[in-house]
């Protein structure tokens, strides 16, 4: 295991509290009336995150090879939180998950547990490595993972390509958290980095980034709802639920496939997504799908750069909108949302992995 730390000064002290984080100019950002945004954490390269015991945040990384614990103490009086390197050495160990006291980190091709991980934050062993086989293939190699209402392991396993069909990649499998009682539960996925379960019902959500090079507009981004596993949507057949791929489509019929809860627009790269469960934000908010859209890379006009909202109702996407945006002005990126993470507070934590930043959303309008 490397040593590493966030700042230079404390380099030699593994596991050593990072640097504070710098109050962070987020005037361009808007966000409806009543709520504010502010820094929460300086997170390097942030990526996926989880709530543990105590407050404390677990965060990964996709091109840096860490794992962080972000912790609440001090914050209260004006302290700044530390931020511990949990673990490092890794190979893009982007998917975080958290149960029964135990970590999950999701590399390139294998799955680590941490035991006790809050009674150990300083003092970490080496984690224990699942018996959960993964490709290798490093194209859209960074898995999403999260625990089901049912008690599994969810991994995605994202296309090795832009645009392709082969065995064993493009869907989400589920098993038992030891590795145990594998099986494919959605297909025709080509890149899902980010899943979650409605509250009200149990049922599956996740993002799913449409293919590349067909122009600005095309195919769109996709919400999909999967209440029942073995559902098929699309990928590389059909995109959108209505676009037919110019070199996969031929023979196909959209109508075979289950067409997206809602098209995200084209090449916003959404990711993270949760549900909005809290008590702290108004009641039109409860309820709702809260998405990061990380932004556009291939676009002559970016797009993304934001935080929308889906309305929900009966497995059914009713509206789609903004809720936060300014992360960019015109083709000049200030931020990149990655993930979503409602707090068991009310508030909500949004991680960017360019500004290396977690944010956190309250709402003051009732103060």
């Amino acid at each position: 295991m490397k040593i590493t730390s966030v700042c230079a000064a404390i380099a030699a002290s593994f596991l050593a509290a990072a640097c504070s984080a710098q109050p962070s100019d987020l005037s361009h950002v808007r966000l409806p009336d009543g709520f504010a945004i502010e820094v929460y954490a300086e997170v390097p390269a942030a990526r996926a995150m989880v709530e543990g015991a105590d407050g404390t945040v677990f965060v990964s990384t996709r091109r840096d090879d860490v794992v962080y614990a972000v912790l609440d103490n001090n914050a209260g009086e004006g302290g700044s939180r530390e931020v511990l390197v949990l673990d490092d050495g890794l190979d893009m160990p982007n998917g975080i998950a958290y149960k029964d006291g135990d970590l999950y980190v999701a590399e390139l091709s294998r799955v680590l547990k941490y035991s006790s991980v809050d009674d150990q934050l300083r003092d970490m062993p080496e984690p224990e490595v699942l018996d959960i086989e993964l490709n290798d293939e490093r194209h859209h190699g960074w898995r999403e993972i999260a625990f089901g209402p049912d008690g599994l392991l969810y991994i995605s396993l994202g296309a090795p390509c832009n645009v392709c069909d082969r065995d064993g990649f493009s869907k989400i499998v589920r098993m038992q958290p030891d590795g145990s009682e594998r099986e494919d539960y959605a297909l025709g996925v080509r890149n899902s980095v980010g899943f979650t379960w409605d509250p009200a019902t149990d049922h599956l959500w996740f993002t799913d980034n449409g293919r590349d090079m067909l122009g600005d507009d095309l195919p769109p981004d996709e919400l999909n709802y999967a209440p029942v596993k073995d559902g098929h949507y699309g990928f590389p057949f059909c995109h959108g639920g209505f676009f037919l791929d110019p070199q996969f489509g031929d023979g196909k019929n959209c109508d075979d496939y289950v067409a997206p809860a809602e098209k995200l627009g084209a090449h916003v790269a959404s990711l993270g997504l949760d549900f909005y469960d809290g008590t702290e934000f108004p009641e039109a908010y409860q309820g709702r799908i809260f998405i990061a859209e990380h932004g556009s890379w291939n676009r002559t006009e970016k797009s993304g750069y934001r935080i929308t909202t889906v309305t929900v109702e009966n497995g059914q996407s009713v509206a789609y909108d903004v809720f936060a945006d300014g992360f960019n002005e015109g083709n000049t990126v200030f931020g990149r949302p990655v993930d979503i993470l409602v707090r068991a507070d009310g508030s909500m934590l949004v991680s960017d992995d360019q500004a290396g930043l977690l944010y956190r959303v309250t709402y003051e309008g009732s103060r």
